[in-house]
């Protein structure tokens, strides 16, 4: 084994592609970079290399542009003299004669602490599900999906409100301290790997569908998907025929709803799930549980992001439902 086997790196995204960035930096040698194919990107649909391509670009690293590593893209990793493998969010799993192909093996980071939010999207998940604590994982890639065996963790607390972009982006640099402390010892065979503990759980692609907001659902778990779904895919809501996101917003509790206005009268029957109360600092949205939801930041149908002040200000005096 040489002292510094080469590297195939195999990422797509902005956080795979800070992760090339730093391996480079670090002095470690990519050979090779796997990325998938260039993809139509905003509302002209122009077709745009990845992140993680344009890095390597950049670098001077050669780049195999595919969406799965099949038996071509392995011919071509092969000419690159690479041994060990480096996974981040590149999106798709590797098969058996993939993960033959470096003599190494690969070694993926993946932002939970496995086996908990094995899948596609554990920084999203995390916060959906109102956890506490989170993490980085790096382990060996085996043929199921996150189960290979653990070389290293770093855990973290979750800020409050902290949103899944914000959250990503400090399990990223987390993610890179564990890899290049971690690396050297992989490629000099000295690296210990753990089996993963029982009880794992799961989570999916995200989907546009799964960030729509249910109003019927207590505050607190609303305020958590609103963390979780942003930026990406973004909260939202219908207002009328209009889709409104919701960037930010922060659950209240349980409150009396009827209180809320000075014109209710004592018999006044609960809010509709999902109307809007407008108060001197913005809106409250009443949720599930007798809860309320105050909203921090919204975006309306063909504009801006806007505080959720000023909107308020927008529709004083009108009746408004989301739904």
């Amino acid at each position: 084994m040489t002292l510094n086997p080469r590297i195939a790196f195999a990422g797509t995204p902005a956080n795979a592609a800070r992760t090339l960035e730093a391996l480079v930096a670090g002095g470690f040698e990519v050979g090779v970079v796997i990325s998938r194919e260039d993809a139509p990107v905003g509302r002209k649909q122009v077709l745009t290399a990845s992140p993680v391509a344009e890095v390597a670009a950049r670098f001077g690293i050669p780049v195999i542009k595919a969406n799965r590593i099949d038996e071509s893209a392995i011919a071509e990793i092969a000419k690159h003299g690479c041994s060990i493998g480096v996974v981040v969010a590149y999106g798709a799993l590797l098969k058996r004669s993939a993960l033959d192909a470096l003599s190494s093996g690969w070694f993926n980071l993946h932002y939970s602490l496995l086996p908990k939010w094995r899948g596609a999207s554990p920084v999203q998940a995390a916060l959906a599900a109102g956890d506490r604590e989170t993490g980085v994982s790096l382990f060996r890639l085996d043929e199921g999906m996150d189960t290979g065996g653990i070389v290293g963790t770093v855990e973290t607390l979750i800020n409050p409100h902290e949103n899944a972009g914000e959250l990503l982006a400090r399990l990223t640099e987390l993610g890179i301290t564990l890899l290049l402390e971690q690396l050297p010892l992989i490629q000099a065979g000295l690296a210990t790997e753990r089996p993963q503990a029982q009880g794992a759980t799961h989570c999916g692609k995200l989907s546009r569908a799964v960030a729509r907001i249910d109003w019927s659902r207590p505050a607190i778990d609303i305020e958590n998907g609103i963390n979780a779904y942003n930026p990406e895919p973004g909260a939202w809501t219908t207002l009328g025929a209009d889709q409104v996101k919701v960037l930010a917003a922060r659950a209240l509790g349980a409150t009396d709803w009827a209180s809320l206005s000075e014109s209710a009268t004592s018999d006044e029957a609960p809010a509709e799930l999902g109307s809007v109360s407008i108060t001197k600092s913005g809106a409250l949205v009443h949720c599930g549980s007798a809860t309320l939801l105050e909203l921090r930041e919204i975006q309306p149908a063909g504009k801006k992001p806007m505080p959720a002040s000023d909107w308020a200000r927008g529709i004083a005096g009108r009746e408004v439902r989301f739904e």
